[in-house]
This record gives C-alpha cells, sequence and structure tokens, in this order.
C-alpha cells in the first residue's frame, strides 16, 4: 500500500524510461570517496574528505591540434581514449587518495617515514601509492593472462584427446582461453565486492550514473530528486570492459587460429606468442569497442538494448549500488563544475587541499605568490604561523603538513592573493613584544616602526610624559608604556579617525597598557605639555601612492598615508605648534621617508639641535630634535 503522494514502482520506472531531454558528452568515473567528472573543456573531481567537506579540483583540458584530428579517425580514437582514461583514470584515483588518506590526526611520523622525507622529499604515503598501483598492474597481468593460459593448458593435459595442437581445435582453444577469461572477470568483480572501500566506491559509481541521467532527462539536479532515476546508464565503463573482452574472444581466437599459435607445442614458446599476440592485438581490440559501444549509445529501441543487456546487467548486480544522498551531492558538484568550465572558459581551476611535504608545498605557494607579486617571504610567515615553527626553521626541519593544516595555509593563501595584506588576515602582528590586533582601521605596523618605538624607550626618563601623534594600531604608545610601566611613565595617544581610536584602545585593553587616549586632529584636541612627542605621520607623496604595492594601497588607509604632493604636509603642520605643547628641553622623535630627513630639518629651524638615525637598511629613517 502507498502513502499519499508515494510514486508507485511502476511510476518510478516509466519515470526513469522516459525519453532523453539533454543530450550530455560528460562522462564520469568514480574514486575514493568521490566522483570525476569529464565534459568538452574541463574535468573536475569531487571528493567529501575526512571532515565531512566537499573539495573539487578542477583542470582544463587542452587538447593540440593533432589529438583533435585523431579524434575524429574511427579505430584510432579508440586507442588513444583507452589509454588517456587509463592514465587519467589511475592519476584521479591517486589524487583522491590523498584527501580520502589524510584527515587531522596527532600522530607524529615514525623514523621510517622521517627518513623517506629527509632523504627523497616524498611522503611514505606517496611511495605506498607508487608501489599499489605497481601491484595491481601485476595482478591484472596474472589474473587475466597467465592464469587463464595456465588453465588451459591444465586442460589440455587433463583432455588431451579433446584439445589436441590441431588446426581446428585451435580455435575451440581460444574460445576456451576467453571464456576463462569471462569466468575470472567476473569472479573477481563479485570478490572485491567483500571489501568496504569497494563497495563504497561502486555506490559512487550510481552516484555518478543517476546524475547523468538526472541531467539528460531534465531532472532537477537536486540529491533528493536524483536519487529516483536510474543507476544504470549506457555509456558505462562497464559496458565497455565488456564489449573488450567479447571482442578479445573473437578477434584473438580468429587471428591465433589463423596464426597457428595453439599449434606450438612447446609449452612457454606458444604462451609467449600468446603474450606477444595479445598486446599487437590490444589496439585493434580497444578500437573496435569503442566504436561499437559509441554506436550502441546512439540508439534505444529493443533490438540495440539485446546488446546492451549485458553490459546493463553487470552495471546492475555488480559495479554499481545504490548511493546514498551525501554521496550524490558530490557527485552533483563535479558534475556542476564541468557543466560550468564548458559553459565559461574564464570558470578557475581549483586543487585538492591535501597533506604533502613542507618543502614542496612552501616551494610551490612562493612560486605563486612570486607568480602575482607577492613578497615570498608572506609565504613563509603563513606556514611558520600555521605549523607553529620559527621561520627560520622551515629550511632546517623537514616534515609533512597534514590535511586538516594545510586546509588553513589554503584558507591563508586563497584571501592573500586577492591582494589583502596577510597581517590584515592573520589579525594581528608581533611588535615590540605585545601582540598588536591589526585590520584596516589603521597601518599594518612596519619593522622601522618598532625601531622608532625603541628609540622613544631609550629616550625616556622617569616620570616623562610622552604623546604618540597618529597613533594608528596604538602600537607605539602600548609598546612605551608597557616597558615604562615602572617608571611613572604616562603615555597618551591622538589619532584623527575615530575608528583607528578604537582599534588603539582594544590593542591597550588587551596588553594591559595604561594609555590615554583622545580623537585630535594633530595638536587640535591636546591639552598640556610632553617631554617627548612621539610621530610616524603619513609621509608618501600623493602621486605615488597609486603605485605602491596593491596591498597597501587598496587596503590600508589613505589617509594613514597621505602626505601631501611632497610628502611634507604633516611635517609642516607638526611645527606650527610642537614648542607649544614640548617641555623646556622637550624632545619630537619622527619617523621619514627616504631622502625626506634633509628637507624636514629644513622646516623645524628653531631647534636646539637634531639627530638623524639610520634604520636596519641604512636609510635615515628618523629624526630626534630638542628645542
Amino acid at each position: 500500500m502507498l502513502v499519499k503522494g508515494e510514486m508507485s514502482k511502476k511510476e518510478k520506472t516509466e519515470k526513469i524510461k522516459k525519453p532523453k531531454k539533454c543530450g550530455t558528452y560528460i562522462g564520469g568515473q568514480a574514486v575514493l570517496e568521490g566522483v570525476m567528472m569529464m565534459g568538452k573543456s574541463g574535468m573536475a573531481t569531487a571528493v567529501r574528505d575526512p571532515d565531512g567537506e566537499i573539495q573539487i579540483e578542477a583542470q582544463r583540458i587542452v587538447k593540440s591540434d593533432a589529438a583533435k584530428t585523431v579524434a575524429k579517425i574511427p579505430f584510432v580514437r579508440g586507442i588513444v581514449n583507452l589509454v588517456s582514461s587509463l592514465v587519467r583514470g589511475t592519476k584521479t584515483l591517486m589524487r583522491s587518495a590523498t584527501v580520502y588518506g589524510n584527515g587531522e590526526d596527532g600522530d607524529e611520523p615514525g623514523k621510517v617515514e622521517n627518513w623517506v622525507m629527509q632523504k627523497f622529499k616524498v611522503s611514505l604515503m606517496d611511495i605506498v601509492t607508487v608501489i599499489s598501483v605497481c601491484l595491481g598492474v601485476i595482478l591484472a597481468v596474472a589474473l587475466f593472462f597467465f592464469l587463464p593460459n595456465y588453465l588451459v593448458g591444465l586442460l589440455q593435459k587433463a583432455f588431451p584427446d579433446a584439445l589436441v595442437y590441431s588446426d581446428l581445435n585451435g580455435l575451440w582453444t581460444g574460445l576456451i582461453l576467453g571464456g576463462i577469461k569471462f569466468i575470472i572477470f567476473l569472479g573477481y568483480l563479485g570478490a572485491i565486492l567483500l571489501l568496504k572501500d569497494i563497495r563504497r566506491l561502486y555506490q559512487y559509481h550510481g552516484a555518478e550514473h543517476k546524475t547523468i541521467n538526472a541531467y539528460e532527462h531534465g531532472v532537477e539536479l537536486t540529491p533528493e530528486k536524483v536519487t529516483e532515476c536510474s543507476r544504470i546508464h549506457d555509456r558505462c565503463g562497464t559496458s565497455f570492459l565488456f564489449i573488450v573482452l567479447l571482442i578479445n574472444v573473437i578477434v584473438f581466437s580468429v587471428v591465433s587460429w589463423a596464426c597457428r599459435v595453439n599449434m606450438i607445442s612447446n609449452g612457454p614458446l606458444r604462451v609467449l606468442a600468446r603474450l606477444g599476440l595479445e598486446i599487437v592485438l590490444l589496439p585493434v581490440i580497444a578500437g573496435i569497442s569503442y566504436e561499437i559501444l559509441k554506436l550502441l549509445a546512439k540508439f534505444d529501441n529493443k533490438f540495440v538494448n539485446i546488446f546492451k543487456a549485458p553490459g546493463m546487467l553487470l552495471q546492475k548486480y555488480l559495479t554499481t549500488r545504490e548511493p546514498t544522498e551525501d554521496m550524490i551531492e558530490v557527485a552533483i558538484a563535479a558534475f556542476n563544475k564541468v557543466l560550468e568550465m564548458d559553459a565559461d572558459e574564464t570558470s578557475p581551476e581549483s586543487q585538492f587541499v591535501t597533506g604533502g611535504i613542507l618543502s614542496k608545498m612552501l616551494d610551490a605557494t612562493k612560486k605563486k605568490f612570486a607568480a602575482e607579486d607577492i613578497d615570498e617571504s608572506d609565504a613563509e610567515w603563513i606556514y611558520a604561523l600555521v605549523l607553529k615553527i620559527h621561520r627560520s626553521d622551515l629550511y632546517t626541519v623537514e616534515r609533512t603538513v597534514s590535511s586538516y593544516e594545510s586546509k588553513k595555509i589554503a584558507e591563508i593563501i586563497q584571501k592573500r592573493l586577492t591582494g589583502r595584506p596577510l597581517w590584515y588576515i592573520i589579525g594581528d602582528t608581533e611588535f615590540y613584544g605585545c601582540t598588536i590586533k591589526v585590520d584596516e582601521r589603521a597601518l599594518i605596523p612596519r619593522p622601522e616602526t618598532e625601531m622608532l618605538a625603541d628609540i622613544v624607550i631609550k629616550s625616556v626618563e622617569n616620570g616623562d610624559k610622552v604623546l604618540d601623534m597618529c597613533t594608528g594600531s596604538g602600537c607605539i604608545a602600548i609598546a612605551v608604556s608597557k616597558a615604562c610601566k615602572k617608571r611613572g611613565v604616562s603615555v597618551t595617544a591622538a589619532d584623527i579617525s575615530d575608528a583607528a581610536i578604537m582599534l588603539a584602545k582594544e590593542n591597550a585593553n588587551y596588553n594591559s597598557a595604561d594609555v590615554s587616549f583622545v580623537v585630535s586632529d594633530l595638536f587640535e584636541n591636546v591639552h598640556g605639555r610632553y617631554n617627548i612627542i612621539v610621530c610616524n605621520p603619513p609621509y608618501i607623496k600623493s602621486g605615488d601612492i597609486p603605485f605602491l604595492q596593491r596591498e597597501v594601497r587598496e587596503h590600508e588607509p589613505r589617509i594613514a598615508l597621505d602626505g601631501g604632493e611632497d610628502g611634507l604636509e604633516f611635517y609642516r603642520q607638526i611645527s606650527k605648534n610642537v614648542k607649544n605643547y614640548l617641555t623646556r628641553d622637550g624632545m619630537l622623535i619622527m619617523e621619514c621617508g627616504e631622502n625626506q630627513a634633509t628637507d624636514i630639518l629644513k622646516i623645524f629651524p628653531k631647534r636646539d639641535y637634531a639627530i638623524v638615525l639610520k634604520d636596519l637598511n641604512g636609510v635615515e629613517r628618523f629624526l630626534k630634535i630638542v628645542f
């Protein structure tokens, strides 16, 4: 009995069998915990990682003129497609394994794994994967060539009268050999179903078919709708394998009979002759099989379905299983990405976020940053911060980067590639032993400014009053307050920006620094006199701002950069009133731009004396003026 709104089995079957509305060239392949889909111009593999997130790796398919020409040549294209499919399928499986096999775990690599990393710069898992592929090839050769020939040899010994090395019986021997291959093929497919991972692989195979069927029949691509569609598809690789085996039996039997291979009485020589013949005939068999599969896929009638039936039955009972909705969601993600790439040539490529060897990953990131004109040191900082490794140790300590760590690294890298400054992305930076929160409300403290704070701290005497003008993030005021806490020094910080003052207050609270704040356009709202006034004013020429680094000109506040036409406007404004806010023998300490020191000193002619100090690069960067 059906509840209201539920479809009967007959209705579902009719829905599945209704005529196709949308033809598509998109085909696919099940991979570990995911699905690969390939269209005309793009290929996308979607995999659900151990954290439950769907990762997508997308690549553009760039075909040469020669490849396009080959694709039009019957039979030849089948050979090319077989080879490319094997190579692509193996690579895709290996790539999916890197996602599937890398979760967040705290296990430290063992001695062997560490030795492999240090010696060969590869992970032990990479080596295991390559060995697994090689063993898979060896197993395939053993199962589908040596074992059938061995069994035929046993039959020939057991029934010498029936399988003598005669002309006609040689044909029967070839057919028996093919029949044994069929039995081994079916037994192999059935046996691997005992493995849990293979059963899940076949579920993803079903999800791939359901998604393509849904699209071709005009069904909405949602997990709920797609799950109603058939998991059987007439362009499936299983059908292709069946056709290859069938053609192999026919062609090999006829050719081996014609070449009198089975007439060779020497056993080892006969086996080698068969092996050589199979290798020679493989391209021919692949070409014929591809054309047959392509022809069968064009028609959908009772006569053609007779030839499709064996492949369909193999899919139904062996190589596909009913997927869950979350598996279908993965298949839909891959399919939609391929649709997007086929429709839009600007659709971006993407890569899986997986673990790997630190040195290789860091080198790849530095190259990516260099191509985008981003300082390579940012790559070093990203890895050092996420991995909690001192930046100087990045090149002396080799280790694996887990998938979990790679995700965090990749997230920061993607944001950095948009042009946003690294420290805005991180959210804070170290300044003179303090943690300073940074965002678009103020400039990011530079190493030079840390030197400015050091000059102030070394100049302060017990009980001094210090004013930090143009405080921005409050880094100088906080550093001075913390360093001079036991010396009775009071610190006031001023800035024209309400947002900057708010940020500076947050930083003072976080660092437990005793600083007074005032919103003021230079001296406008400042009261009293100070022993030291420190200022890092805007000193970039207005005309130079469009030529600054992208992250500076597009993200850091212009009000904190623009020093007017010649970059000296704020120094002129300060010179007008500074003496009114300094005590006797008070000191003005400022930072300036390259080649500005001499011109700034001319702006302050009424002074007792002045000292120009250089930064670590030998640039005249700081002015210490006493009035």
